[in-house]
């Protein structure tokens, strides 16, 4: 049996192909009216880079979001504008590029994150809160996970609908370019590992998702005892938008008390 409807996000939204193309340009919008520091190196990839985006005076702290894709697609550029809302609140924010697949393992592509996150924090001091998006959400919350040498800084992980159990995807047909096994699933699946003592954690989904997302997403925050949130008549594609409002929800889930 195959699970590919249960994954194809766009299949099920209205005019799904627009997006990228204006994700593309509200990025490159945003990039041209603010002051940032570009593919900044922080391995030895071509790939593994950083955008880093600052607010007016000294930040608060730093906002990583990483990107989805099922780990095979997109940049950092694409999603420029999603830093809008943590500059607003006087936090920096990093915008982390890595391997994509086939050329490098969900594995490989953890231990970057984790390495891209130890070079950006050297240029912000501060608190770390962590978030990205369906893949991106995948690998923010590995970056809370016990098992991943990272710098206590990271204070708060926010994966954005998630991918939380791997094995499911296994029974896709983007597992020809995954080639997720059994055993990588187990170790690379969060919803499997436990939470790092002192991280805080919060899931974010759409309400209008996949039902398989709702389930991704409800499953990591079982696993971990941490709250969840199922953002009303939000799909896949617009559930990431408020990250560019500095008065949302999801923004003060980011970063408030920290």
């Amino acid at each position: 049996m195959t699970l590919d409807p249960d994954y194809q996000n766009g299949a099920f939204i209205r005019d799904a192909d627009s997006f990228p193309p204006s994700w593309r340009a509200a990025a490159a919008a945003f990039r041209a009216q603010t002051r940032c520091t570009l593919a900044v190196p922080c391995g030895p990839g071509p790939r593994q880079t950083y955008d880093l985006f600052h607010p007016q005076g000294d930040p608060l702290g730093l906002m990583v979001f990483i990107h989805g894709g099922y780990w095979k697609a997109f940049a950092p550029a694409d999603w420029s504008h999603l830093a809008a809302g943590a500059i607003a609140r006087g936090w920096a924010c990093a915008m982390l590029g890595y391997t994509l697949a086939p050329d490098a393992r969900i594995k490989a592509i953890t231990r970057e994150i984790a390495q891209g996150i130890a070079v950006a924090s050297a240029q912000v001091a501060g608190p770390i809160v962590v978030t990205g998006h369906s893949a991106g959400g995948h690998l923010a919350a590995r970056m809370g996970c016990s098992d991943i040498a990272i710098t206590d800084r990271v204070k708060r992980v926010v994966p954005i609908s998630p991918i939380s159990e791997l094995a499911p995807l296994m029974q896709t047909a983007m597992n020809d370019t995954l080639g997720i096994t059994a055993k990588e699933a187990a170790r690379e699946s969060p919803a499997r590992l436990t939470l790092r003592p002192g991280v805080g954690a919060h899931v974010w989904v759409g309400g209008q998702e996949r039902p398989a997302f709702l389930w991704q997403a409800r499953l990591l925050s079982e696993a971990w005892d941490c709250p969840w949130t199922v953002a009303t008549g939000l799909h896949h594609f617009n559930v990431v938008d408020d990250l560019t409002l500095p008065d949302s929800t999801l923004m003060g889930v980011l970063t408030d008390g920290l």
